[in-house]
């Protein structure tokens, strides 16, 4: 698709200020579309449509946008690459992912890259021009959906470490801390002075905590979760 570049249909109130946006995106159909909804709003102006990677940049290097719509899945390249070019040149320009995508990889690396904010295509509950208008604001409007991913990503740290304080007794962290330096029941037995099969009892309860079946499995949970000290 040849980048489109669009002149300003909206009747402007004077003197307010007038938002640039460029649409990264090469769905013919999903681009008229997101540009039907925008130059609809007040303030905002279409500069120009990009169906690839190097129309997008063609259009960058023309026009000074206020606001970046971009896909990832282009023809010539990710969408990626435009986001992580114009975060190094403008670090101010609010940049807003709207894809198909919602893995892991692509929502990390799209917020990794610069993105303020990621829609999914999907997302019927979408308004365009209240998210430019979030963006503008200095907003992150994200899909529920990524939302909720998020969450739980950033969850777990803290579950894990609330395991160290309720759900393992002392006990059974000096036995953890010992198997991770590789001492055998036996060792570990001698060394807080209790019997072999008690060593053998924590041993389970602690693979009951860790939801783990083996000493190698129990070692890494426990680094992992910062409750026993990673080998040099």
């Amino acid at each position: 698709m040849v980048c489109a570049e669009f002149s300003n249909v909206m009747s402007l109130t004077t003197g307010s200020k007038c938002h640039g946006v460029i649409i990264v995106e090469d769905d013919v159909h999903t681009l008229n579309q997101m540009r039907q909804k925008i130059v609809q709003l007040a303030n905002f102006e279409v500069l120009a449509g990009c169906g690839t990677v190097a129309e997008a940049r063609k259009a960058l290097a023309q026009f000074s946008p206020d606001v970046l719509l971009v896909d990832l899945d282009l023809p010539d390249g990710s969408g990626l690459d435009i986001i992580a070019e114009q975060s190094d040149l403008r670090a101010d320009l609010p940049m807003l992912v709207i894809s198909v995508f919602a893995d892991e990889n692509s929502v990390i690396r799209a917020i990794e890259a610069g993105a303020q904010g990621y829609l999914l295509k999907s997302d019927t509950s979408v308004e365009i021009g209240q998210c430019l208008l979030e963006l503008i604001d200095g907003g992150a409007p994200i899909s529920a959906h990524i939302a909720r991913y998020l969450i739980r990503r950033l969850r777990p740290e803290k579950e894990d470490k609330a395991v160290e304080k309720t759900l393992l007794s002392e006990r059974e962290l000096e036995v953890l801390q010992l198997a991770a330096k590789g001492y055998s029941y036996q060792d570990i037995a001698e060394l807080l002075e209790v019997k072999v099969s008690s060593v053998s009892s924590y041993t389970r309860r602690l693979y009951q905590k860790l939801s783990v079946h083996s000493r190698s499995e129990a070692v890494f949970e426990a680094m992992r979760m910062g409750l026993v000290d990673r080998p040099d």
